[in-house]
């Protein structure tokens, strides 16, 4: 998916208009993430979400199996600023949140778990009954829901599988376009070139390496675009965090080629920030 003839590129110097902390601020005044993820079989994936969410906004809600949560409750040095949120709590940290991430690793059909149904069911009764927060609609959650669901703002994160999945049809950049106009959303569509589009502009990103094909970039993304969503509007959100990942990316491709996972871009996005932000 390369569109040779898009010319609208992103600037990194849009990456300066990003919500920076203020000197005097105080803890919860940065941003609260509410992380909805992982499963027994996917158990990774929202970790690597949860990681790089930590390392940027002050709190993080994580909501996950209580394998995962144990996990995490083990891994307090890397989460120190934050709570561990039992599925069946959930709504009691909505409101508080800045922003949901939901889907990063939820179970599908594999394995013993409950499977596509129950994260189906999952998303579509959050969705429909906080329509009005910020969300950000990632992996396990994008392959099961209808668009129509979709709340208005919300940022989504499909590769282009997952796009030709939900809207049933391909993405060129003329049909993401249209999909974010016609749903009023931001699409982040991951690729070779990353194809952002809101409903009345879009940005094609470059950039990456052959080093991040490797599971778990696209999760660290989601957490990364969310992290940005508490504290900024969704379309500078999405561009900021794929040309941000890209550039971690290839930064570590300079040091060590395609020899890095996804642990490696997670530690290596706060040296990005503060190199292109501060």
């Amino acid at each position: 998916m390369v569109f040779r003839d898009a010319m609208n590129k992103f600037n990194p110097d849009d990456l300066k208009k990003l919500y920076k902390p203020p000197v005097d601020s105080h803890k919860g005044q940065n941003g609260k993430l509410l992380l909805i993820g992982g499963s027994k079989f996917f158990y990774a994936a929202s970790l690597w979400s949860l990681k790089v969410a930590s390392r940027i906004v002050d709190m993080v809600f994580y909501s996950s199996v209580p394998e995962n949560n144990q996990i995490v409750q083990k891994a307090k040095q890397e989460f120190r600023d934050g709570i561990i949120v039992s599925r069946n709590k959930i709504e009691d940290y909505i409101n508080e949140a800045d922003c949901v991430l939901i889907g990063p690793g939820l179970p599908r059909k594999e394995g013993e778990e409950k499977g596509d149904d129950d994260t189906k069911l999952l998303t579509e009764k959050l969705l429909k009954k906080y329509s009005n927060k910020k969300w950000v609609i990632d992996g396990g959650s994008l392959q099961v829901i209808s668009p129509d669901i979709l709340p208005q703002n919300s940022i989504i994160t499909p590769h282009k599988g997952e796009f030709e999945k939900l809207f049933n049809i391909k993405p060129t950049l003329e049909n993401i376009s249209k999909m974010a106009k016609k749903y009023s959303v931001v699409i982040l569509t991951k690729g070779k070139e990353d194809v952002v589009c809101s409903k009345d502009k879009y940005v094609v990103i470059s950039g990456g390496n052959a080093g991040m094909t490797k599971g778990g970039t696209g999760d660290v993304l989601a957490g990364l675009t969310a992290s940005l969503y508490c504290k900024n509007e969704a379309f500078l959100s999405a561009c900021a965090a794929s040309f941000i990942n890209k550039k971690s990316g290839d930064n570590l491709y300079k040091k060590v080629g395609p020899y890095f996972n996804s642990s490696d871009l997670v530690d290596e996005i706060p040296r990005v920030m503060k190199e292109l932000i501060s």
